[in-house]
């Protein structure tokens, strides 16, 4: 499926939309770190949550985990079931103390807690894995999907959507801080919601011969009800590389075991 017409006035629309957001609600001239890191304090409750959604949904998600959902089935959705649990745990032990010590990063938390060394050695640390790791992943992926849209698939324009997607994102939520980021994430997250849902409606409704969203969901159950264990057993799922999925997500200690690290991490100290 190529870019056509309308999909680019689209897609430019999308993009100005955003940019034009961010800019409008950090038009303050003087911005405090409190205003940068934390948006003044004033974001609502509804904002903050669509925030925590959309700035957890990236290329990864699209292409990497929509891949291992199809490989492996809805056994992949753990990480966002932990997620719903984690964020609890984070809520009420976590960010208390941030927000009595006012503390903006888990850096300056070190900092107090330990010493200045260990706090640029952390901080240095995180930099160097979020550049090397993160950033590079998110943005090969989204440029794989945009040169694949856009262009032949080829790889032709994978630099200048890398850079692109890079100088976007930097546009605003350099400029903007915090602030920018959480309300241009409710416009995101709301539009996610609503395409996830058409999307899911489409879909179903041709997967089965009869049409429809029920009817659809019935023939998955039917044709690969394995797709819906959510504690994989040893061969109860084998990739089409040939790996056994039960080595990915293994069993309940997917639900009692290094989740809950990754999670913790993630959500309370990334």
């Amino acid at each position: 499926m190529k870019f056509g017409t309308i999909d680019y006035v689209i897609f430019v629309l999308y993009a100005l939309t955003i940019v034009g957001i961010a800019f409008w609600v950090t038009r303050k001239k003087d911005k405090t770190s409190e205003d940068y890191f934390l948006a003044g304090k004033s974001l609502p409750w509804w904002a903050i949550g669509a925030s925590l959604i959309a700035a957890n949904i990236s290329a990864e998600q699209f292409i990497g985990m929509s891949g291992s959902g199809f490989a492996i089935g809805l056994a992949i959705a753990s990480y966002e079931w932990m997620a719903a649990l984690t964020l609890l745990i984070v809520g009420k032990f976590f960010l208390p103390v941030f927000m009595e010590k006012k503390l903006y990063t888990i850096p300056e938390f070190v900092e107090k807690r330990y010493s200045e060394n260990l706090k640029t050695i952390l901080a240095v640390f995180w930099i160097g894995l979020y550049i090397f790791v993160n950033l590079t992943s998110v943005l090969y992926l989204g440029a794989t999907a945009l040169d694949t849209i856009m262009g032949n698939g080829d790889g032709s324009l994978m630099v200048a959507c890398i850079i692109g997607l890079a100088a976007f994102a930097a546009l605003y939520s350099l400029w903007g801080g915090l602030g920018a980021v959480a309300w241009t994430d409710v416009v995101q997250v709301a539009l996610l919601v609503i395409g996830g849902l058409v999307t899911t409606v489409i879909a179903l409704s041709h997967v089965s011969p009869d049409g429809g969203v029920i009817s659809g969901f019935m023939t998955l159950l039917e044709k690969a009800p394995q797709k819906f264990s959510m504690i994989l057993d040893k061969g109860e799922i084998i990739t089409p590389d040939g790996k056994d999925a039960y080595w990915d997500l293994p069993g309940l200690a997917v639900l009692i075991g290094g989740m809950w690290v990754a999670n913790l991490y993630y959500w309370g100290f990334n």
